[in-house]
């Protein structure tokens, strides 16, 4: 590991990362939007490491800083609102996100980001089926289980913020493997409020919803399809939820 790495590992680094970060979008998210957090008793007396966060996703940047600023306030006993946001001041930040190393590498705000925690992964697509995913190579998996192993870590199961794409099977293995404490989210009004690849803000007013569920319950023997099935039902995201009929 390249000293490079050691550093992005430091608590100092991604405190500093964190309060920039965070004071920087704050107002976007709770003063010229106001954020909406539901289900936050559910993040009370969670372990301190093995924690999978499965979301849908709706932009980049703004879905993660968001979770970020949440888990923060959750340290400072805010349970479901921000409120001022003192609690840059001392952040949480044992927390991984799992992001495209493409987007990562894009610009500079997304490298300035990835210090905040990023586990950077390559997109597996099957050539033959633009919307069919293999999931995630074994080295990513790996790496993700390592993180685990220490930290909360926030995946996005679909990969991509297009509504109701399918499931990763990747997330499936992973949960599999590591036996984690999964707590599904649901996010809505993000892609309405902030630009796709940036915190740049396409409206004001807007209400950002964020609901963090009941942590999902798998007692090992499911399949791989019947965990992937249970993810995207969770998040929402599942057929069932693209047809308003079946919902």
């Amino acid at each position: 590991m390249s000293f490079l790495d050691r550093m992005k590992k430091t608590r100092i680094a991604r405190s500093i990362v964190y309060f920039i970060v965070g004071v920087f979008s704050y107002p976007g998210i709770a003063v010229i939007n106001k954020l909406k957090i539901t289900g936050g008793e559910n993040l009370r007396n969670l372990p301190a490491r093995n924690v999978l966060f499965v979301s849908n996703h709706q932009t980049y940047f703004a879905d993660v800083i968001t979770f970020l600023h949440i888990f923060c306030a959750v340290k400072w006993k805010r349970f479901n609102r921000l409120g001022f946001p003192i609690y840059l001041l001392n952040p949480f930040t044992r927390v991984n996100y799992v992001a495209a190393g493409k987007t990562m590498k894009s610009s500079l705000l997304s490298r300035f980001f990835s210090w905040a925690g990023a586990i950077t992964v390559k997109r597996t697509w099957n050539p033959d089926a633009r919307d069919s995913r293999k999931g995630l190579n074994p080295s990513d998996t790996r790496n993700i289980s390592k993180a685990l192993a220490e930290n909360w870590v926030i995946t996005f199961p679909q990969g991509t913020t297009k509504p109701f794409a399918p499931c990763r099977k990747g997330t499936a293995y992973l949960i599999k493997k590591s036996n984690p404490t999964v707590i599904p989210v649901v996010i809505d009004g993000f892609s309405k409020a902030f630009g796709k690849k940036g915190l740049n803000l396409k409206a004001r007013g807007v209400k950002l919803r964020v609901t963090f569920k009941e942590p999902l319950r798998f007692s090992g023997n499911e399949s791989l399809d019947e965990i992937m099935q249970v993810v995207m039902d969770s998040i929402e995201q599942s057929e069932r939820f693209a047809d308003p009929l079946q919902a």
